[in-house]
């Protein structure tokens, strides 16, 4: 049986040259997503081996769709598609739960290494990747935490986004007091205290793609 894929990317055509370069290896597309809430309800509904999926998508970022996965997917192996080489984001993405963390340069050579590894129990790094996070550990360089829960992450993108607290409450299913309590506290959390303020911090730490 082939290996089943669910692809995620808000640009169509990188989703066609990546399903072009999968299928060619013999394994099989299930479903295509646009975003990240997309991409957990395919999972849900399709129980792939895999999800590959960029990081920088709207509505919820690869990061948090990680996270999401291990709660209501722990089987899937989430592979997060990123430009990003620092360590403190290779760092985010394995404690949510990533299995494969695969420069965009270098998706031609590394994807489907990649998907072969994490199937195989393993965790894959692209090799510029593995060098920044060895020289980070062995620099013993501080790689700082977040003070933000996943789902005041999670409203703080659609916030950055533009989206009302009415349409946060929708898209989360809560109440609106319940997003504007989120909203709150994470405001409370960062010191900051205009939606402004919240975009340049959200595009900063990786939440929303500019």
């Amino acid at each position: 049986m082939p290996t089943r894929i669910i692809l995620a990317d808000d640009h169509v055509i990188v989703r066609q040259g990546i399903k072009s370069l999968l299928e060619r290896e013999g394994m099989q597309v299930v479903a295509e997503a646009s975003d990240g809430r997309e991409a957990i309800g395919y999972a849900e509904s399709f129980s792939p081996d895999v999800v590959v999926m960029d990081i920088g998508m709207p509505m919820l970022n690869g990061m948090e769709a990680a996270r999401e996965l291990a709660r209501c997917c722990p089987k899937v192996k989430p592979i997060l598609l990123t430009q990003h080489d620092e360590p403190q984001y290779v760092s985010a993405a394995l404690k949510a739960g990533v299995k494969g963390y695969v420069l965009k340069s270098q998706i031609s050579g590394d994807l489907v290494q990649a998907i072969h590894q994490v199937l195989r129990g393993q965790v894959y790094l692209s090799p510029g990747i593995s060098g920044s996070v060895m020289a980070a550990y062995k620099s013993k360089t501080e790689i700082a935490t977040d003070p933000l829960t996943s789902r005041e992450r999670q409203v703080l993108q659609l916030i950055a986004e533009g989206k009302s607290t009415k349409d946060v409450a929708a898209l989360l299913g809560v109440s609106v007091k319940t997003a504007e309590s989120h909203r709150s506290r994470l405001m409370q959390k960062l010191d900051i205290h205009e939606t402004a303020s919240l975009v340049r911090y959200a595009v900063k730490h990786g939440l929303v793609q500019i």
